[in-house]
């Protein structure tokens, strides 16, 4: 498929594309140069205070996880046999 460079450096991109990407208006895409060729990968942006809670979150499961108070599994069925237990 063909894309016309344009006015403001704009191109469209192939509707045939943004259905099989299942993109749509306000999706983000990182876009770079390697080697001559340009890469258009579609991104997600989570806002700052989404990921500092998500942090923070993980920080309490990981002491929770040192001090043997939150229980770890091998594999998805130890956890799910334990789930039944209780």
């Amino acid at each position: 498929m063909l894309a016309e460079l344009r006015q403001k450096s704009q191109i469209t991109i192939p509707k045939e594309i943004i259905v099989k990407l299942g993109l749509s208006e306000g999706d983000k895409l990182d876009i770079f140069e390697k080697d001559g060729t340009i890469y258009m990968l579609p991104v997600v942006v989570y806002p700052k205070k989404y990921l500092d809670e998500l942090r923070s979150e993980l920080g309490e499961v990981k002491e929770k996880i040192a001090s043997g108070e939150q229980p770890v599994f091998d594999s998805v069925d130890a956890l799910f046999a334990k789930l039944e237990v209780d």
